[in-house]
């Protein structure tokens, strides 16, 4: 039994184009809201969460769908072709929504305001004039708005309590001679929380323009849920199952190839740092080469024929699926019982941390580091994880999976701890951190899935994968809003000691976990990439 590996190239095409799809609208979705339509870190949580929303019911629902498909094309290709059609237009038709936005923000002072803050020389931006001449220009402006009716009593009062009266206390007990940049970078923050209220305004003011922008969202968010169980199901559809843990680190590395991909083109563009800038060459982009790819997968897979091959290679080697010993979470034996909830808890915790990091770094890098891009950490991180997929097999290999695990959760802990301190003048740090989450990501991701289906028997992996994506989903749901909420509440500096809390916490319920290693296997090079890559 070989693996064929250009025809799994080409079924992996299609996680290629989910891939790319999410890593873009992950990166420049969260800046449009906040930038552009002025929502808050909380309410832009929320509409960054609705994928997963769908996810929980949608992609069972057509994975099962598709299961009882009968097609000419296939059970799962006819589900690809839709889903990715309409996601692909739908992503293009927001480059549309995004730059009427773009031109309503540019008729008004947001973007001078912003340029005033961002291209100040450092040696101007350190003194404490500079931030007092703000403050009263601020008050001017948003009292004006207020005698105006153009803002609210309320939205005048949150904004004086959380923004104003925040950056007076700073300036008020500054006493040296310049401002540090700690303080510069909390100053920052709440001046920019100034201009998303006032993006806000011109949202309110004309709201049809958003109402459409989250409407096209919402169908590619349903299209792309649409396809996603099918594209990954057609895989073991046309492999047989001893040579599934290759196929699968062919597919996975396809999909980190499309999360570089998607990075390198918001650098090359020059879409990875400053605000109000014009994505449509992200969104058309990403929408023409999902198209092209897709082209490309169709007239490479012909899936009914694949999996005829795959039928007739299961009966020449005399395999078949079992369907032996299936059993239920509630019949496993109370101590495997007691570690299966704590490995679930755990998949939890660490989600909830490095989730609202990956949601909300593409605004929290420009805006409270000055990095000149958000896209190149996660380029770095996107490289090293890849880099540390085969070393961390074998390290798992040698010392099982609870110990690697535990190793990869107190790394993430200290580089998520550690951004808190970073600023301005050291924000270049940021790329080794991120470096390193790439890393103490991977060192997680590798092994925690594996932990899971460990404890399953027969044909129970399916439902124990199930139980596995309801608490990521439910954490990758919750985290967007809850992080964005604390950070509405305190400050955008809040995010990443609350994801080193989440993660930290990860570890001691690990640290309990007795069960979900497996004996010592002896992987070859390309099967370290055989990894659940959520």
């Amino acid at each position: 039994m070989k693996l064929d590996y250009k025809k799994t190239f080409y079924v992996g095409l299609a996680f290629f184009i989910i891939t790319i799809f999410w890593q873009t609208y992950d990166s420049i979705i969260t800046k449009i809201l906040i930038d552009k339509f002025g929502l808050n870190q909380t309410w832009s949580g929320v509409v960054m969460a609705l994928d997963n929303v769908l996810a929980l019911f949608m992609l069972p629902l057509f994975g099962a769908i598709s299961d009882r498909t009968n097609h000419k094309l296939g059970r799962r290709t006819p589900y690809v072709i839709i889903g990715t059609v309409v996601a692909a237009f739908a992503f293009i038709g927001l480059s549309f929504v995004d730059n009427i936005q773009t031109n309503r923000i540019e008729e008004t002072t947001i973007i001078s305001r912003y340029e005033l803050i961002v291209d100040s020389d450092d040696s101007v931006k350190e003194l404490e004039i500079f931030w007092k001449g703000l403050t009263l220009e601020m008050r001017l402006e948003r009292t004006v708005a207020l005698a105006n009716g153009e803002i609210t009593q309320a939205r005048f009062d949150s904004w004086e309590s959380g923004v104003y009266d925040q950056m007076n206390k700073i300036l008020t007990n500054n006493t040296a001679p310049t401002l540090s940049a700690i303080d510069q970078s909390y100053l920052d923050g709440y001046y920019h929380s100034y201009l998303s209220d006032l993006a806000w305004m011109v949202t309110v003011a004309n709201p049809l323009n958003f109402i459409v922008f989250v409407g096209i969202l919402l169908i590619a968010l349903i299209a792309m849920s649409v396809f996603r169980s099918p594209a990954v199901s057609l895989m073991p559809d046309v492999t047989m199952k001893p040579l599934r843990s290759k196929a699968n680190a062919i597919i996975n590395l396809m999909g980190a190839a499309a999360g570089v991909t998607a990075l390198v083109l918001l650098t090359v563009f020059g879409l990875g740092g400053r605000s109000y800038v014009n994505y449509t060459m992200a969104f058309v982009s990403v929408g023409v080469i999902m198209l092209i790819v897709l082209a490309f997968f169709l007239w490479k897979v012909k899936e009914p024929k694949l999996v005829a091959e795959r039928v007739a290679l299961d009966l020449k080697h005399g395999l078949s699926e079992s369907e032996e010993d299936v059993h239920d979470m509630k019949d496993l034996p109370r101590d495997k019982k007691i570690s299966l909830y704590l490995i679930l808890i755990s998949v939890f915790l660490w989600f909830m941390g490095y989730n609202a990091v990956m949601t909300k770094v593409s605004d929290y890098a420009p805006k409270i580091l000055q990095l000149p891009s958000f896209a190149l950490p996660l380029l770095v991180a996107n490289v090293t994880a890849i880099i540390a997929f085969i070393p961390i097999g074998i390290l798992s290999t040698k010392f099982g999976r609870r110990k690697t695990i535990l190793a990869g959760i107190i790394l993430l802990t200290l580089c998520f701890g550690s951004v808190f301190f970073l600023t301005k003048d050291t924000g270049w740090v940021m790329f080794i951190i991120f470096g390193l989450t790439g890393i103490g990501w991977a060192t997680i991701n590798v092994n925690s899935y594996p932990m899971v289906v460990e404890l399953a028997k027969g044909s129970n992996v399916g439902k124990y994968t199930g139980y596995y994506y309801s608490f990521s989903m439910a954490a990758q749901i919750l985290t967007p809003i809850l992080s964005g909420f604390l950070m509405d509440s305190i400050h955008q500096k809040a995010l990443f000691p609350y994801a080193t809390f989440f993660v930290a916490t990860a570890f001691i319920t690990m640290y309990f976990t007795k069960h979900g290693d497996s004996k010592a296997e002896k992987k070859s090079i390309l099967e370290s990439f055989d990894v659940d890559m959520d």
